[in-house]
């Protein structure tokens, strides 16, 4: 396959803070269309594991700062796709949280393009210094200690993933979050993000 989707979630914190994913994301979420999964930690339980398993067999995980039943994993790691390295972590190690220059010092450490990070429960995606960096938000919408903002409203955070297309030095960002109108329906909305290697510096 030439270019494969990759899935980035992370933070979903079942059965501790949220039930399960949304059915809505489950759904969109089948076998044979996804080609590796990078889980950015805060799994607390083995179904949600067995769940992105059945997804796609290439499952690469971080450790999150709740994964005290996973005490093997790394804390960050990196993968390649196509002329692109990525790295990605939970982000409890990163300090301030979601500092964007710490984030830099971060991802020029790991010596990647793009960095994807957790913790902070809510999806963000930007370039800096050549860089390019992504927060996919938890895919239940469980808001972490300290993090609720009123606009979440009572019953947590946007529910949230991405899926990445790499092509050569192109990244493809596809996010989606699961919306609820005034009158509570919910619906999944889409927006894409695109992201180039600028090839200036680097090896």
């Amino acid at each position: 396959m030439s270019a494969r989707l990759v899935l980035v979630l992370g933070d979903l914190f079942i059965p501790d803070r949220a039930l399960d994913i949304p059915l809505k994301f489950k759904k969109l979420l089948t076998p044979g269309k996804i080609g590796q999964i990078l889980c950015l930690g805060n799994l607390t339980s083995k179904e949600p594991y067995d769940f992105l398993r059945s997804i796609a067999p290439d499952l690469q995980i971080v450790k999150g700062d709740f994964d005290i039943d996973a005490p093997n994993l790394a804390l960050s790691r990196v993968v390649a796709h196509g002329g692109l390295r990525i790295g990605f972590t939970h982000g409890h190690t990163i300090v301030p949280p979601g500092d964007p220059d710490a984030l830099l010092i971060a991802a020029r450490h790991m010596d990647v393009d793009v960095l994807l990070w957790g913790g902070t429960m809510r999806f963000e995606a930007y370039e800096l210094e050549g860089k390019f960096f992504v927060n996919p938000g938890s895919a239940t919408g469980a808001v972490g200690t300290g993090s609720w903002r009123e606009e979440d409203g009572p019953e947590g955070g946007v529910p949230s993933f991405c899926l990445m297309d790499v092509q050569g030095d192109v990244l493809v960002l596809y996010v989606y979050q699961l919306k609820k109108d005034a009158n509570g329906v919910e619906s999944v909305g889409v927006e894409k993000v695109s992201f180039r290697k600028n090839g200036a510096g680097g090896s």
